[in-house]
């Protein structure tokens, strides 16, 4: 009489799915369970390649990270898609823009929800940026091998703020526009290039259409993709680097000499 076990529908179809060619075409490798597989299918998938392949189990606690970095990310995520939403129904025009905020929380389907979830958004991520800033600095994390990927995080952190400083601008209310004159009349103060700056902000004279149009752009174009290419490096960085923080990796190099010392110090005896 056999012992074997009879496979349920669920455990036939998952392997069925598991060994069909469509399957094997995505995912080139098997269960990760063993280190080697686990390894290949990091390296595999185009999403867990930017992941390191060992971390340190300390550095993976949420109680040490406090999960700031994806958070960011998250939020990041979260104003893209809420973003393009607004865009549909907004025009960075000064005769048209307070009225299309004012329709867009009114008349517009979820367009009130979408908004205040883009605004509070932007908020957090300016929170959990600086936390996160704050928890490495904390951590020694900037420290080498790490100090370039520092200066990428710093570089990311004034992106969320020129972000959310150019997108105060955009409902071109009383506030917004008070806020950024106030603003951007700081910049000539800045010694040799601050009234370049502040044509360059503003545009002209003052807070009007060049200026809007250039916030405008700056929010929706140049500041969101400079971005989303600092945070694949910064993301790419951090694999290279062993995790986000804890020891680096040793270097092929390091292996290969820690390995010649041991092999060196063996007595001769011994090995034979």
């Amino acid at each position: 009489m056999s012992t074997v076990p009879k496979k349920s529908m669920l455990d036939t179809l998952t392997q069925k799915m598991v060994e069909s060619q469509v399957w094997r075409s995505i995912f080139r490798h098997g269960y990760p369970d063993t280190p080697l597989n686990q390894s290949l299918v990091m390296m595999g998938n185009v999403f867990l390649h930017l992941h390191p392949v060992k971390v340190s189990r300390q550095a993976m606690k949420i109680t040490y990270t406090w999960c700031m970095g994806g958070i960011s990310f998250f939020l990041f995520l979260l104003l893209t898609i809420t973003g393009v939403f607004l865009m549909f129904y907004y025009v960075p025009d000064t005769t048209q823009a307070y009225t299309n905020i004012n329709q867009l929380s009114s008349i517009v389907s979820f367009g009130h929800l979408v908004r205040n979830m883009h605004r509070w958004a932007a908020h957090l991520m300016v929170v959990s940026v600086t936390l996160h800033m704050i928890r490495v600095f904390y951590h020694g994390a900037y420290k080498p091998p790490r100090e370039f990927n520092w200066v990428v995080g710093v570089l990311l952190f004034f992106c969320t703020l020129f972000l959310s400083f150019t997108g105060y601008l955009l409902p071109w209310d009383q506030i917004a526009i008070w806020a950024i004159t106030v603003g951007t009349n700081l910049a000539p103060y800045t010694p040799i290039v601050g009234q370049y700056v502040y044509q360059i902000l503003v545009g002209g004279s003052a807070v009007g259409q060049s200026t809007l149009v250039r916030f405008y752009v700056g929010h929706v174009i140049l500041f969101p993709l400079a971005a989303a290419l600092l945070m694949a490096v910064h993301f790419w960085r951090i694999r290279k680097d062993g995790g986000a923080a804890g020891p680096p990796p040793p270097s092929r190099r390091e292996l290969e000499a820690r390995a010649e010392r041991e092999r060196v110090a063996v007595p001769s005896g011994v090995q034979g």
